[in-house]
């Protein structure tokens, strides 16, 4: 089975039967598979791992189509202009600005804040090349929301996208970074030569 056949009436959604049949056409041919079950949230982070290649948002688009989840995303302010505004918010952008007081945590958490359902997908890594520290903006916006973080990894070796886990943060940085960085490291990313390497 491609993806679950049962889904949270908590989660976001977006498109219709239109887009959800090319999901899947296109989950079928890339011969790919998503496990794990969605947790009853109405608002979460969405941590993705190991990032390693511009293949992983190949593979995870088809399957948002599929599963018809709106999956929110930051982009900077200033690439909201017209015509495109109104398209990228409808399709779940968020415009941040890196420079507004407070920062992004904040701007995201009052994001969180106005909307009844939101699911904010982010790569921890913050680039597809290896690196041994990962970016802590997803944790800080999970404290500033006060929500949970869903762990989603691209498990290459296998050809699946794994639902891993539901993480609620302890508040502590440093607990909480080794704690997710700990359950990505089982799986294989596209490139496993740039995956940053295993926490102790």
């Amino acid at each position: 089975m491609s993806i679950p056949k049962q889904l949270p009436d908590e989660m976001p959604r977006i498109g219709n039967r239109f887009t959800k049949a090319i999901g899947l056409l296109i989950v079928k041919m890339l011969g790919w598979r998503i496990e794990g079950e969605f947790p009853p949230e109405k608002k979460v982070m969405v941590a993705l791992a190991p990032h390693t290649s511009n293949w992983d948002f190949v593979v995870a688009m088809p399957f948002i189509m599929a599963l018809r989840l709106k999956a929110s995303w930051l982009m900077k302010k200033e690439a909201f202009f017209f015509p495109f505004k109104n398209l990228f918010k409808w399709l779940g952008g968020i415009p941040t600005d890196r420079k507004a007081p407070g920062g992004m945590a904040k701007q995201v958490a009052v994001q969180f804040r106005e909307n009844e359902k939101m699911w904010v997908a982010i790569t921890p890594e913050g680039t597809r090349k290896k690196t041994a520290k990962w970016k802590n903006g997803f944790l800080r916006i999970a404290y500033a929301a006060n929500i949970p973080i869903l762990l989603i990894a691209w498990d290459f070796t296998n050809k699946c996208i794994r639902v891993d886990s539901l993480y609620r943060p302890t508040g502590d940085l440093d607990t909480d970074m080794h704690e997710i960085r700990k359950r990505f490291d089982k799986y294989q990313g596209r490139h496993p030569q740039n995956q940053s390497p295993a926490v102790d």
